[in-house]
């Protein structure tokens, strides 16, 4: 039976004051989106993860100790970070204090910054200079939204120099709005911040902004030099935060928040299945899920064996068919569920906001599951786990980052 085999910190919490809308609050733990990074150095397993502490941290996975002291930003880290995908020891990741920043951990004992962008380099900024999204690294370019409503594609120039640690010469070679005057016009208010992590597939890039705006981009042009241009243009009424999904036959599942109570987002509902080969008419199926104000998806749904698995803010667990959009079941749990749901080797994983992560059997996705076994981390678990090698690695605001496995 799983267990908690070990808590970062040891002692104490991760955390720090932070101000939002002219109010300083104490956050503590790993939020929203919060997903930790998990890969293989040499002949150890390394973990990173940012956290409401303001830290972003190294940590040996077999004993949660720290293998490189932290970076330390000026504001908390919400969202997912990147570790680099081709093997150079680089880390991505924002922070509340209004900068993407590149990291390199093969330095002493210490993450070194490279290189960093800020959220206000744009103009207009429309929302703020925050980076919740999880940065796409494709091909040495970095391509990301940031909440200043821009989306961004930066050529890294990544090499190893003559004394062998890693360097980057980034080039910022794309920048354009993630809105469009249209959006503005219908949504009244200038909430069009990016915080959901770019979609690649085959040439197309696949965001969606706060204002609800789903929008793919070819890429490419950029291989030859050249600008991306926008392919795909449809709104969803509403907040989409979750990142877009794509089948193996190229359909989109966009999740959205129910926040402004629009007419679209009631007409549309606040989960679709898009096909953006008939841009003018692409909706597949839809469902609601606005009982409530706010009500929605924050998560980003799983894709398994022909169905989602979607939570919702209002605390619902469902399995969802992929082909009709009917709901197979559904679940309640201590909501808001924000913390998207994991699926391996046909064991679903979700954490709700009672504290509790739960595991269940879906080898029959379609039929109602039996739980098989929970662990009590406390807090709310909004941020999504990580599985690796037979081990759960999970944040919550209860304070600290978990492992959960068996000893």
């Amino acid at each position: 039976m799983p267990e908690v085999l070990w808590r970062f910190p040891k002692e104490g919490n991760l955390c720090s004051l932070s101000t939002t809308g002219g109010r300083t609050t104490n956050w503590c733990g790993i939020g929203w989106t919060g997903q930790p990074a998990v890969w293989q150095t040499g002949g150890d397993t390394w973990l990173a993860v940012g956290a409401y502490d303001r830290g972003i941290h190294l940590l040996d996975t077999s004993t949660g100790s720290p293998a490189k002291k932290p970076f330390v930003t000026g504001d908390i880290v919400k969202g997912s970070l990147t570790v680099d995908p081709d093997g150079f020891p680089l880390i991505y990741s924002g922070s509340r204090d209004g900068h993407l920043r590149i990291l390199a951990f093969d330095r002493a004992d210490h993450l070194t910054e490279l290189w960093s962008l800020a959220g206000d380099q744009v103009d207009p900024v429309m929302w703020n200079d925050d980076w919740d999204a999880a940065p796409l690294i494709l091909h040495d370019h970095l391509i990301t939204g940031g909440e200043n409503s821009w989306l961004h594609i930066v050529r890294l120039n990544r090499s190893i120099d003559g004394s062998g640690l890693v360097t980057v010469d980034p080039q910022i070679i794309f920048q354009t709005p993630g809105w469009d005057d249209d959006l503005l016009a219908v949504l009244g208010d200038n909430n069009v911040s990016i915080e959901n992590s770019v979609a690649v597939s085959g040439n197309t890039a696949w965001f969606a902004n706060s204002g609800g705006l789903v929008q793919g981009w070819d890429l490419e042009p950029i291989w030859s030099g050249n600008a991306p241009s926008r392919t795909f243009r449809w709104w969803m009424g509403d907040d989409v935060d979750a990142t877009i999904v794509i089948d193996d036959e190229g359909f989109l599942y966009v999740a959205a928040e129910y926040e402004r109570a629009t007419s679209r987002s009631r007409d549309v509902g606040q989960l679709v299945k898009l096909d953006p080969r008939k841009p003018d008419a692409p909706v597949v199926w839809s469902l609601d899920e606005h009982e409530t104000l706010p009500s929605g998806i924050w998560s980003t749904p799983a894709l398994h064996k022909g169905v989602l698995f979607v939570t919702t803010n209002s605390g619902r667990l469902m399995s969802i068919d992929r082909f009709s959009g009917e709901i197979m079941w559904t679940i309640f749990l201590e909501g808001p569920l924000w913390s998207s749901p994991v699926v391996v080797d046909d064991i679903l994983i979700v954490g709700d906001c009672g504290g509790y992560l739960r595991a269940y059997s879906v080898q029959q996705p379609k039929v109602k599951p039996i739980e098989i076994w929970r662990i009590e981390i406390g807090g709310c678990i909004e941020a999504t786990p990580a599985v690796w090698d037979g081990r759960i690695y999970v944040g919550s605001r209860e304070g600290g980052l978990f492992a959960i496995g068996e000893r």
